[in-house]
C-alpha cells in the first residue's frame, strides 16, 4: 500500500512500529486539544491511529495541526511510540501505540459534514443516501464493502480452482416480454427497435453450454423494473454458474461446496455436513413454505381426519371441499399472547387469504370461541396429535390446501418472532426440490413457469406436459437459508422438441416462441449437452453473512423504492438533442 503519500496505513500499525518513521494519510475522525497536547485520530479504510501533537512537535506543525477540523485530509510523518499504560485504549485495534507527528501537510479541507461518519449516526436513511460517499466512510459501511470484495475474490478462486471459465455475456439484449419488466434501452441506429437489461444471463450462459464452454460463471449485474421491497433492487448482483455433462446433484454439490468455503472464509464456520434436502410438497406440508425456516421447530399439523365430520362447519366444509385444516402449536404462548395481539395474528392470515384464525388455549376457563361448536371428543383428539400441555396453545386454519398451508406458515414465522424462538448467529441450510414446473395464473387465464421456461421437465413426467401439465415437476432446486431463497437453479431443457412443448403449455404459439426466442431454439438444433445452473444472489448473500436487513446498506450505490438515486439524482431528464437521435418523442399528455 505504499505510494508517493504514504508507507502504511492507519489501521494496520502495531507494536511492531514502535520507533519506526511513517507516512499516513487519512480522515480526520476526531481532534481533542488538551491545551498543550492535541491528539487527533486519523482514519483510512484499515481504521484509526491516534495522533499526538506535543510540546516535541516543530512550532510550524503545531500550528498547521490547530487548523485541522473533522474530515479534514491529512499527511502525516510521525514516529510510532508506546501509549502509557493508563492511555492504552483496548477498543482501538491500534489502542497500544501512537504517532507522534513530525509534519503534517493538510490536503485537503472539509466543511462540517451533514451526517456524523460514525456507526451510531442516526441521521435518516434519505439523508444517508443523499450524502452516500460520506456514509459510506463509516467503518461498517467500508466493513460491508470488504466484505462483498472478499466474497467476490473468494467465489472466483473457488470456480476457477474447479475448472470454471468467467465470461462475460451482453447486457443489452433483447427485451423478454414473459417474468419481471425490462428496463428498455432505445436504439440510435435502428429507431423503433429497443435493448432489453438483461434480468439474468440465462440465455446466454445456456449458449455457452451448447458452445462447448463446459463450465460458466460470472458475477453479474442484473436488471429487473419491478417494484421495490425491503430486500430488491432494480440493478442487483448474483454469482451465476453453468455446467454441462451434468446433473442435478452435480450443480448442488459445486453450488453447496461455494456456499461452505464463504462461510468458512468470511464468518469461520465450518459446514462439514451436507445440507439437508425437501421437496416442494414436503416444505409446504411441514412449514407452509417453499422457503422453510429450520431455526425453530412449530411444524404444521393435519387436522383433518379428526374435524372431517365436525359439527363446526368451518372445519368440516373445508374437508368436504377437497381443503384441509391445519395446525400449529405455540408452546407456552397463553401468556404471551394478549387479546388485541391475537387479533392481529387472525388478521395476519386474512392477509393471506385465509378466512379466520381458530384457536385453543390451554388454561383453565379457555376463553376458545371454537370450544362450543366442537366436540370434547374433538378436542381431546386435537390437544393429543399436536401434543399440547398446559399453557399452550393451537392455531387452526381451515381452507383450500394452498391457502391453509400458506397462510398457517406465515402465522408460523410470526408466531416464531413474537415468542422469541429463533436464535441469533444460527444458519439452518436446506436444499428443496421437486418444485411444480407449472404454476396456473387465474387472471391470465394460463400456466406460468414456476422458475423460468427452460427448466427441464423430471424425466418421468414429461408426457404429461400436454395433458396433465399441473402434475409435471421440475428438474429444479432452490438453496434456503433462515426462510431466505440464497440461490436458485435447476437442469435446463436440452431438446428443441421438449422446449417448444413447454412453450406450448405456457399458451406461446409456435410463430410467438420463435419470434422471441428463435436463437435459442435455433441453436438447440446443433447439438446441446445435458446442462444445469443456479444463481445466487450476491446482495441477499452480504445480508446474511453480516446480519443486516436492508439491502440498501449492502450495496455501495443503492436505488430507493421509486427506483431514484439521491445522491447523483438519477433518473433525469434527457436533452431534446439526445431524443431525437433516438427518435423519440415525449407525449406530455402520458
Amino acid at each position: 500500500m505504499k505510494t508517493f503519500y504514504r508507507n502504511a496505513l492507519c489501521g494496520d500499525l502495531t507494536k511492531k512500529e514502535i520507533g519506526k518513521e511513517v507516512k499516513l494519510t487519512g480522515w480526520v475522525d476526531t481532534r481533542r486539544n488538551f491545551g498543550g497536547v492535541l491528539f487527533i485520530d486519523l482514519r483510512d479504510r484499515s481504521g484509526k491511529v491516534q495522533l499526538v501533537v506535543n510540546d516535541k512537535t516543530p512550532a510550524e506543525v503545531k500550528d498547521e495541526a490547530e487548523k485541522v477540523r473533522n474530515e479534514y485530509v491529512l499527511q502525516v510523518e510521525g514516529e510510532v511510540i508506546a501509549r502509557d499504560k493508563e492511555t492504552i485504549n483496548p477498543k482501538m485495534k491500534t489502542g497500544d501505540i501512537e504517532v507522534l507527528v513530525k509534519n503534517l501537510k493538510i490536503l485537503d479541507t472539509s466543511e462540517t459534514p451533514p451526517i456524523y461518519v460514525t456507526d451510531d449516526d442516526t441521521s435518516n436513511e434519505a439523508v444517508r443516501l443523499q450524502y452516500r460517499y460520506l456514509d459510506l466512510r463509516k467503518p461498517k459501511m467500508q466493513q460491508v464493502m470488504k466484505t462483498r470484495s472478499d466474497v467476490n475474490q473468494i467465489t472466483r478462486n473457488f470456480l476457477v480452482d474447479n475448472g470454471f471459465w468467467e465470461i462475460e455475456t451482453p447486457m443489452l439484449g433483447k427485451p423478454t416480454p414473459e417474468g419481471a419488466r425490462d428496463f428498455l434501452v432505445p436504439s440510435r441506429l435502428q429507431h423503433g427497435n429497443f435493448f432489453g437489461l438483461p434480468q439474468s444471463p440465462q440465455l446466454f450462459k445456456q449458449i455457452l453450454m451448447i458452445s462447448g464452454m463446459d463450465r460458466y460463471f460470472q458475477i453479474a449485474r442484473c436488471f429487473r423494473d419491478e417494484d421495490l421491497r425491503q430486500d430488491r433492487q432494480p440493478e442487483f448482483t448474483q454469482i451465476d454458474l453453468e455446467m454441462s455433462f451434468v446433473n442435478k446433484d452435480d450443480v448442488m454439490r459445486v453450488s453447496e461446496d461455494l456456499i461452505k468455503e464463504i462461510f468458512k472464509k468470511i464468518k469461520g464456520i465450518e459446514f462439514k455436513e451436507d445440507f439437508p434436502r425437501m421437496t416442494y410438497d414436503e416444505a409446504m406440508q411441514r412449514y407452509g413454505s417453499d422457503k422453510p425456516d429450520l431455526r425453530f421447530g412449530m411444524e404444521i399439523e393435519d387436522l383433518s381426519d379428526i374435524v372431517k365430520d365436525s359439527d363446526f362447519n368451518v372445519f368440516k366444509n373445508a374437508v368436504t371441499h377437497g381443503g384441509s385444516v391445519r395446525a400449529i402449536l405455540a408452546k407456552g404462548a397463553v401468556d404471551k399472547i394478549s387479546k388485541k395481539q391475537m387479533k392481529n395474528l387472525e388478521n395476519l392470515v386474512k392477509v393471506y387469504k385465509a378466512k379466520g384464525l381458530a384457536w385453543i388455549d390451554m388454561k383453565e376457563n379457555s376463553k376458545s370461541p371454537i370450544l362450543k361448536f366442537i366436540s370434547d371428543e374433538e378436542k381431546e383428539n386435537i390437544i393429543k396429535k399436536m401434543g399440547a400441555e398446559e399453557g399452550d396453545i393451537i392455531f387452526m386454519v381451515a381452507d383450500n390446501d394452498e391457502i391453509a398451508l400458506t397462510s398457517i406458515g406465515q402465522l408460523r414465522l410470526d408466531l416464531a418472532d413474537r415468542l422469541g424462538l429463533i436464535p441469533e448467529d444460527s444458519y439452518e441450510f436446506t436444499w428443496v426440490t421437486d418444485f411444480p414446473l407449472l404454476e396456473y395464473d387465474a387472471n391470465e387465464g394460463r400456466y406460468n413457469a414456476k422458475h423460468h421456461p427452460f427448466t427441464q421437465p423430471v424425466t418421468e413426467d414429461i408426457e404429461l406436459l400436454e395433458s396433465e401439465p399441473t402434475k409435471v415437476h421440475a428438474d429444479a432446486y432452490d438453496l434456503v437459508v433462515n426462510g431466505v431463497e440464497l440461490g436458485g437453479g435447476s437442469l435446463r431443457i436440452h431438446n428443441q422438441d421438449i422446449q417448444e412443448k413447454m412453450f406450448k403449455a405456457l399458451g406461446f404459439t409456435n410463430e410467438k416462441a420463435w419470434e422471441q426466442f428463435g436463437f435459442l431454439l435455433e441453436a438447440l438444433k446443433y447439438g446441446t449437452p445435458p446442462h444445469g445452473g443456479l444463481a445466487f444472489g450476491m446482495d441477499r448473500l452480504i445480508m446474511l453473512l453480516l446480519g443486516i436487513d436492508n439491502i440498501r446498506d449492502v450495496i455501495a450505490f443503492p436505488k430507493t423504492q421509486n427506483h431514484s438515486d439521491l445522491m447523483s439524482e438519477a433518473p433525469a431528464e434527457a436533452s431534446l438533442d439526445q431524443l431525437i437521435d433516438l427518435g423519440l418523442q415525449l407525449d406530455d399528455i402520458l
